[in-house]
């Protein structure tokens, strides 16, 4: 089959769910079932440690760095540039630690993914592990979600369930979630692949 489906990955540092995702695409050979392949990942820091990985595995890599924009609508201009080069079925957020303007999003509209660390609509935003703690949660887990304007809100495609133990902090439960959105990014997205 042809590879017609470009997932573009963006991230913000060590890429692990970039990572996750990229061995997944070859271990299940999704250019063969899905006629789909990780085209690019690009990256807001250049120190990023993903990009690395991604060279590694003949992915191309980008960086765009936010720094160097007098605002954000110009930094998503760009960033949009760099990514509609490769064509993209889908941009995938995998750790990328910007908010998206409302016109950004709606130039990937239902084809922009994102995962995050909690049972969503729970605890949307930052600090998730230590705000589930704090709400003495006894199940905890990850999500992933499409993106939309309104930040962690977008429609569900897929979660992941793990419980909270007694003594756990929130880099003990951060830890347990991970190893869960390892699994769940890749799965939710190659369930993805034959509807795009």
């Amino acid at each position: 089959m042809a590879s017609d489906k470009n997932i573009v990955i963006l991230i913000s540092g060590t890429g692990s769910n970039m990572a996750a995702i990229v061995r997944a695409a070859q271990q299940e050979d999704w250019r063969q079932r899905f006629g789909a392949r990780v085209a690019a990942v690009v990256s807001n820091k250049a120190d990023a440690k993903g990009l690395a990985f991604a060279r590694e595995q003949g992915i191309a890599a980008a960086v765009v760095d936010h720094q160097r924009f007098e605002s954000r609508e110009l930094f998503d201009a760009e960033l949009a540039r760099v990514i509609d080069a490769h064509r993209p079925a889908l941009v995938v957020l995998a750790g990328f630690m910007r908010i998206l303007t409302p016109g950004f999003v709606a130039r990937y509209a239902g084809r922009l993914l994102n995962i995050h660390p909690s049972l969503l609509p729970a605890f949307p935003g930052l600090h998730t592990h230590r705000r589930a703690l704090e709400a003495g949660c006894r199940f905890a887990g990850t999500t992933v979600h499409q993106v939309t304007a309104e930040l962690d809100h977008g429609p569900i495609l897929d979660q992941a369930v793990v419980p909270v133990l007694p003594g756990d902090t929130a880099e003990t439960l951060a830890a347990r979630v991970l190893t869960q959105e390892h699994l769940l990014y890749p799965r939710a997205i190659a369930r993805l692949l034959p509807r795009l």
